[in-house]
């Protein structure tokens, strides 16, 4: 029995808008957004509720987004209450000057030129993976899907961002991911502190669950490299942290960054994977038609940088999947001074929440939006798109910094997945949604993996 460590302290507060925007996505058990998307309907596009003593302001039009993420950017900064135990000091949390000199040293492992040399690293993850599904086709054993594509992410960037092997079981790591990010067991921790309760720690509470994550940034810096290559991000943190003109960037810090890789970049690419597989499993006519692309594109070989331009089917899949799924389903800023948005007075303080999914889902923009339709991304049909009304990796300069390689990842595995097995959704049909921090299957997506013959 012991109280409660430092380090959840921030966890379950009141003050938290997820907390507050909890009341509001209840009374659809299958779709909790939809209650939202009424509101909304109802009352206009900027809906400003009061909230005990926060005002949440929510917003769905991509003129709107815009005026946030680009026009007057420096008035919102980005909101992580709650959430420093995940991200600590990390770039994620940071705005301004001390944002951009903590991204700096970290832009270059994600531009487009790298994504050559990171691809043989994807492959021997999902090589990895695709072994391990050999093995589930043949027990017949259910599994999760989003477990499973979480171990893939977590692999793929372990191996291609950090050159390790991960130092760390996965499948422990992802249990800690899931018990944190549903923000009901927040609940919990607050009232247990509110009562200056002291409780034991299990595997099932988020404290327990902050202490096994705290560890996994420091045990990729000390594990082994596995090529001791030079172009990789975290030579390029490491390499920062030895920059005298960079003061910030210090021990602490380059573990902070690890953490938004591994948790942040890890959760969304799994998530939009699972999602992926899941709608894919109830339109066969869609795997067959990644199966024979991949066939076509690059045959028996594996597949380089110069054939995922031409895995353009597939890639609309994983886009068309952000769309009815995106991974983060509002992205929330603070009010930093007075300002107005769509005839609405915002003042400062106030949390500003880019309903991301209801514009995702507005027939305005998209024709049919509750139909999963990948063509919608081919054939010059990306071009007729509002501008600012897809924004699964937000939008402007403060954009996800991985989003472009978390789609070549996604594209890549859902391609090369489906080419040897079938996998079979076993679960609800339709799967329900969990809206927490993240858009996540409520319940999860159970799975039987299926070997093509």
């Amino acid at each position: 029995m012991e109280t409660t460590p430092s380090h959840t302290i921030g966890l379950g507060e009141e003050s938290s808008i997820w907390f507050k925007l909890t009341p509001l996505l209840r009374g659809d058990p299958e779709n909790p957004m939809r209650i939202l998307m009424h509101m909304m309907d109802r009352y206009g596009p900027v809906l400003p509720v009061n909230m005990a003593n926060q005002r949440v302001v929510l917003i769905s039009e991509p003129e709107y987004f815009k005026h946030v993420l680009v026009t007057k950017v420096d008035n919102y900064v980005k909101y992580f209450d709650g959430l420093k135990p995940i991200f600590g000091k990390s770039m994620i949390t940071n705005d301004g000057v001390l944002w951009q000199k903590i991204r700096m040293p970290q832009q270059p492992a994600f531009h487009p030129d790298m994504f050559a040399e990171y691809i043989p690293y994807f492959l021997k993850a999902i090589d990895t993976k695709m072994a391990l599904w050999g093995d589930l086709a043949k027990s017949g054993e259910t599994v999760e899907m989003v477990e499973q594509t979480w171990t893939l992410a977590a692999d793929m960037i372990c191996k291609a961002l950090f050159d390790r092997n991960m130092p760390f079981n996965p499948h422990v790591v992802f249990k800690c991911v899931k018990t944190y990010t549903d923000v009901m067991n927040h609940r919990d921790i607050r009232l247990r502190k509110q009562a200056g309760e002291v409780f034991e720690m299990t595997e099932e509470n988020a404290a327990k669950a902050m202490e096994v994550w705290a560890s996994v940034p420091p045990a990729v810096i000390g594990a082994h490299p596995r090529e001791e290559r030079e172009r990789t991000l975290l030579k390029m943190i490491q390499d920062a942290v030895d920059d005298p003109s960079v003061p910030e960037f210090d021990a602490a810090q380059a573990v902070d960054e690890l953490k938004q890789y591994l948790w942040a970049g890890t959760e969304t690419t799994a998530l939009t994977l699972a999602w992926a597989l899941y709608e894919t499993s109830r339109r066969p006519e869609a795997a067959e038609r990644i199966r024979r692309e991949g066939e076509e594109v690059y045959g028996d070989r594996e597949p380089t940088a110069a054939d995922y331009s031409g895995l353009v089917y597939t890639r609309a899949v994983i886009q068309e999947t952000m769309r009815i799924y995106p991974p983060i389903w509002g992205l929330i800023r603070v009010a930093v001074g007075e300002d107005e948005i769509g005839g609405v007075k915002i003042n400062p303080g106030d949390r500003v929440t880019l309903f991301a999914y209801a514009a995702h889902h507005n027939p305005k923009f998209w024709p049919e939006p509750e139909s999963f339709q990948p063509e919608r991304w081919m054939a010059g049909n990306a071009k007729k798109q509002v501008k600012y009304s897809y924004i699964p990796f937000g939008g402007g300069k403060r954009s996800c910094i991985g989003g472009a390689m978390s789609q070549v990842e996604n594209t890549l595995a859902l391609s090369l997945l489906l080419r040897r097995f079938r996998p079979e959704y076993v679960g609800t049909d339709p799967a329900r949604l969990n809206a927490t921090v993240t858009l996540t299957p409520k319940g999860g997506l159970p799975f039987k993996i299926r070997e093509l013959g």
